[in-house]
């Protein structure tokens, strides 16, 4: 085992099958943190792995094993867990550490440069990875090596456990009709077969250190009903057990089943270009850089960038929109979308471990270590209810006799029966199983939202801030006027050009369209450099040149009383307007519009449906925010610096819980500082590993179906919690007072179980987008 290369501790990560419930998840990290020199234990439910890292020196890889193998969990041998990967590096001057939440961070103009144009995005992420070892169900590589693909319950050991014991049962009471007195040891036989593999987990348990657990209650149960000759009962318990055990792992797969089938979506394998052959090759081991060949009907192996051919793209698996999209060379696929029209020749961009496809379900399986609060309350609420039951079981036992003359058979049984009804497991399993479907189902829809802790927060929020544009509106502005003042319109629009060339934000390459389309010669600026929050600067032909928003170019050049009106009446129109200044003289003016999203009105009529107040921040002028948020139908905060937007931010969040929803550089500090931060883009636009969510259909409703989503999950986990602690209690009093055996009770645990998971798995069926 090699040493990580940051210090002494080795991670290393692990497949366990058989990991099926939060219940499992909890056992296991218990018993592990007891290990010497074990740290930071990670557990995902939802690709049942376990990630730890071991201290040189302390306890070995083989010992964990063995203390996991021991509570009766398969392990697929150790491999050194992927650290995450630092984010890059793109030289641009910003911070891109933990508080950057914006998924667009990168550099616009020059090097370090920011531009004064209201709110702008950018196409590209440097967002950090974190790559885990293994992430991603049925991706190319991701093999389970203990529970292959394919593999029904009865093939599994709990499943056989189940059909063997189930037989016996029934061999028993058949034989019972015949042979009354010899059908007594075919029970006892039954029950003996069924509970050894369940005690020797219990003992396991006990020995790590964790004595209260199902286990150990139920092997406590079948031996104490065997000692006072309920035979019959204690086989069917056991019986009924392993058949909820089977039923939890079923409930399990299904919710990992969505999961799979985004996997397995990107192909296994890629026709690769190689010295002007074709060959097939593993797209698993596909390299960055390597050519592949896309046929029509293909899909597409790797995130790529197309260096021939045009073709329309069906890009639904990724982002939800139905409709294919024409792309054609230097345009970007992605994996498993679906090549529909011609052949295409692509450059790999991206490994197998880092395409969309993998993103995406490394964010939904590592969401799920991201526990809600109720859920962490529930575990420290099941420590002390445990031995609660337990000592509650051993006073029914022993008091009524000991001091009320009752008959020892009569009250241990009854103890017995409360041992059983006693066990958490469903309210356990309550939560988590509701945020996995959650999860799962939002994924499905292009709605990512990053554990329960996110999702609680998403189901409270009052008010939604949202960026204007790119968010609000398309991010795709043109030039709609060129008012020319101290020069010609075909100069104003050169010298805007020259200093904008280079860029890839929208409002940049508006500019250049038009120098385009008028047929101007687009020639770069000298020394360009943007001056932060206010505008860019550079020389073309020893011409100083000024390109900013008129509230800051005013303290550049003088403005008469007609650019003054000019500026005036297109801003009141809803334009953002940029002035031109040449050697400190205002040379013109240039206006452009980008237009609301199709759904954002609907979007905020659905959000106040919802009771959700709908804030515009932007940093573009008042009258332009006005016109903006007018049409739409919501409040707005206009003329807002980035720090401004935090301070609008933290003021709207003494009011209500803020949900804050953008996608360019100057969000990063107010998605931040916001309760949930939201990026709004494809898969390969969003930096899914920065944001609390996004939202990868572009949509603006999908912030509404969002918080849909969370609130369905809340209730949905209200519910479970409502049915898990409201059966404990009935059947709690009903055992004390005789009324409830033995079987009646392990059903009704069982029972409560599958009850909530059923539960929690409806949720995959939620339709977010469905407005009632």
């Amino acid at each position: 085992m090699r040493e990580s290369d940051s210090g002494p501790a080795n991670p290393l990560s692990w497949q366990v099958t058989g990991m099926d419930c939060a219940s499992c998840a909890a056992k296991i990290r218990s018993a592990v943190e007891r290990l010497p020199g074990v740290s930071d234990v990670r557990l995902s439910v939802m690709s049942e792995t376990l990630s730890i890292s071991l201290a040189a020196g302390g306890t070995t890889a083989a010992e964990v094993e063995r203390r996991v193998a021991g509570l009766g969990y398969a392990l697929a041998p150790a491999k050194p867990a992927a650290a995450p990967k630092a984010a890059d590096s793109c030289g641009c001057g910003h911070d891109h550490g933990p508080a950057a939440a914006d998924p667009k961070i990168g550099h616009r103009h020059a090097p370090g440069a920011d531009h004064s144009h209201e709110d702008h995005g950018h196409a590209h992420s440097h967002g950090g990875t974190g790559k885990k070892a293994d992430a991603g169900h049925g991706l190319p590589g991701h093999v389970h090596e203990a529970t292959p693909d394919g593999m029904s319950w009865y093939q599994t050991g709990k499943g056989r456990l189940v059909l063997l014991t189930g037989a016996l049962l029934a061999g028993a009471w058949l034989a019972s009709l015949a042979w009354p007195a010899g059908s007594y040891w075919l029970f006892v036989a039954a029950c003996l077969i069924g509970v050894v593999p369940v005690a020797r987990r219990a003992f396991a348990a006990a020995a790590a250190g964790v004595p209260f657990t199902i286990e150990m209650l139920m092997t406590i149960a079948a031996a104490g009903a065997l000692v006072i000759g309920a035979a019959e009962e204690a086989a069917l318990v056991v019986f009924l057990f392993a058949v909820g055990e089977v039923l939890e792992g079923v409930a399990a797969d299904r919710a990992r089943a969505s999961i799979r089938a985004l996997g397995d979506l990107v192909p296994k394998t890629a026709l690769v270009e190689e010295d002007g052959a074709t060959r097939q090759f593993d797209a698993a081991a596909l390299a960055i850089g390597q050519i592949v060949l896309i046929r029509p009907g293909d899909r597409v192996p790797a995130d790529g960038e197309i260096v021939s051919g045009i073709s329309g793209i069906d890009e639904s698996p990724v982002t939800g929109e139905s409709v294919p999209k024409t792309k054609g060379v230097g345009d970007p696929v992605f994996a498993g979308s679906v090549n529909r029209e011609a052949a295409l020749r692509a450059r790999v961009t991206r490994a197998a471990q880092d395409n969309t496809i993998a993103r995406i379900i490394r964010l939904v399986e590592e969401a799920q270590e991201a526990r809600a609060p109720t859920e962490r309350f529930i575990d420290r609420f099941s420590r002390f209810y445990m031995p609660a039951i337990v000592a509650l079981a051993i006073a029914v036992a022993l008091v009524p006799p000991l001091f009320f003359g009752g008959e020892w058979a009569v009250w241990i049984y009854r103890a017995l029966a409360l041992l059983l009804i006693g066990c958490p497991c469903a309210l356990v399993i309550s939560v988590p199983a509701a945020i996995a479907a959650s999860l799962s189902a939002g994924a499905r829809q292009g709605l990512l939202l990053k554990g329960g802790v996110v999702i609680e927060t998403a189901a409270r929020i009052g008010t939604v801030a949202f960026d204007k544009t790119g968010t609000l509106t398309e991010g795709t502005p043109r030039v709609t006027e060129v008012v020319a003042l101290g020069r010609s319109e075909r100069e104003v629009v050169e010298l805007a050009a020259a200093v904008e060339t280079g860029s890839s934000h929208p409002l940049a390459e508006a500019i250049l369209a038009r120098a385009e389309t008028d047929s101007i010669p687009v020639r770069p600026a000298s020394e360009a450099a943007a001056i932060a929050g206010q505008g860019v600067t550079g020389k073309l032909d020893g011409v100083a040149i000024f390109v900013g928003a008129p509230r800051h170019a005013m303290s550049r050049a003088a403005f008469d009383a007609t650019a003054k009106a000019a500026v005036e009446r297109l801003e009141t129109d809803g334009k953002t307007v940029a002035a031109v200044i040449a050697d400190g003289v205002l040379a013109g003016l240039i206006a452009l519009r980008d237009e609301p999203r199709a759904d954002a009105a609907a979007a905020v009529a659905e959000l106040r449906a919802l009771g959700v107040r709908s804030v515009m921040l932007t940093g573009d002028n008042a009258r332009t925010g006005a016109a903006i948020a007018g049409s739409l139908g919501m409040d707005h905060k206009a003329e807002l610096m980035p720090d401004d937007k935090v301070a609008a931010i933290r003021e709207l969040s003494a009011q209500a819980p803020v949900m804050m929803v953008g996608d360019g550089i100057n969000d990063a500090p107010a998605l931040a500082a916001a309760g949930i931060g939201v990026a709004m883009g494809s898969g390969t636009d969003v930096a899914l590993e920065t944001a609390d969510g996004a939202v990868l259909k572009s949509r603006v409703r999908d912030i509404a179906a969002m918080i849909r989503l969370a609130r369905a999950t809340m209730a949905n986990i209200r519910v479970n919690i409502a049915l898990a602690l409201g059966l404990k209690a009935v059947f709690l009093v009903t055992s004390v007072l005789g009324y409830t055996g033995l079987w009646v009770a392990i059903m009704a645990d069982t029972g409560a179980t599958v009850l909530v998971t059923a539960n929690a798995l409806r949720l995959l069926r939620f339709d977010a987008g469905k407005t009632s």
